[in-house]
């Protein structure tokens, strides 16, 4: 009895054996992957065998690897073999079917060497219009005259603060800082909103005034209107701000406030802008 009860656990270890070393033998057999075809393709680059790393890649190809990747991986090789118009091909490619990461093509150590190539350069400037389509667009720069630094003066000619205007966001925002004569800040974020075609400005003070004023150029100047709030006090007022470049390089800001409605306007704060040296 317990000598079959032995026989018994022997076959059964010798059955779990054979499956293992089955299962073993065919995970042994597999082909490779996409990943490791292109795990491979770069392994044959990094060792300058570039037929290998090609051929690699037609594999992870057909395994449908990432198919973005592989097209990097190709234009490197094409780079490295001094085939520049394929290189670019491979990434006007990409761009072609919506591929928009610049920063993977200018931030690439192989690819960054095709600068100065007069496709690759074209290519960088197409797909930079889109990435950062702000920069690239007149309309985002309708309030450039005002970027600068700046010191400003009353009409009278008494000094009334520092104004700091800067790009950023890739030119999508324009950023002010304020600092009057006696200390006291404020700051805007000024943008076009480009669905309704308004140059938009929000503007808020250390001590809770908030502007909020929308428009456009006109034949004075940039001309926004909206309201000024109080925090404190909780009231709101129509409120609009013209800004002028004058002949001489210098800015007029003019802003005015009603307490009417809107019916009759009231200055609220002048002053001109002269460039710091």
């Amino acid at each position: 009895m317990q000598s079959s009860r032995m026989i018994r656990e022997i076959h059964y270890k010798i059955l779990i054996l054979i499956s293992l070393v089955f299962t073993i033998s065919v995970l042994a057999a597999s082909p490779p992957d996409g990943a490791e075809w292109f795990a491979r393709a770069q392994e044959a680059r990094q060792d300058e065998n570039y037929a290998a790393a090609l051929k690699a890649l037609e594999e992870a190809e057909g395994e449908a690897f990432a198919p973005i990747r592989i097209a990097f991986e190709r234009a490197r090789i094409e780079t490295l073999t001094d085939n520049p118009g394929a290189a670019v091909a491979e990434l006007q490619a990409l761009a072609d079917n919506g591929f928009n990461g610049l920063g993977f093509i200018t931030g690439d150590p192989i690819l960054n060497t095709l600068a100065g190539h007069e496709a690759f350069d074209e290519l960088v400037t197409e797909m930079a219009a889109r990435a950062y389509p702000c920069e690239h667009d007149p309309a985002f720069r309708a309030f450039d005259f005002w970027i600068g630094d700046w010191d400003v003066h009353v009409p009278g000619g008494n000094f009334a603060g520092t104004n700091t205007i800067e790009r950023a966001q890739r030119g999508c925002v324009l950023i002010e800082n304020w600092v009057s004569a006696s200390g006291g800040t404020s700051m805007s974020v000024n943008y076009l909103d480009k669905a309704t075609s308004e140059r938009v400005q929000v503007w808020n003070a250390e001590g809770g005034s908030q502007i909020s004023i929308r428009g456009g150029m006109t034949h004075e100047g940039m001309l926004l209107v909206g309201t000024l709030h109080d925090v404190a006090s909780g009231t709101t007022t129509p409120f609009r701000g013209l800004w002028t470049q004058l002949e001489d390089g210098r800015v007029r800001q003019f802003f005015e406030q009603s307490t009417d409605g809107g019916e009759t306007w009231s200055p609220w704060f002048e002053g001109v802008y002269t460039r710091k040296e």
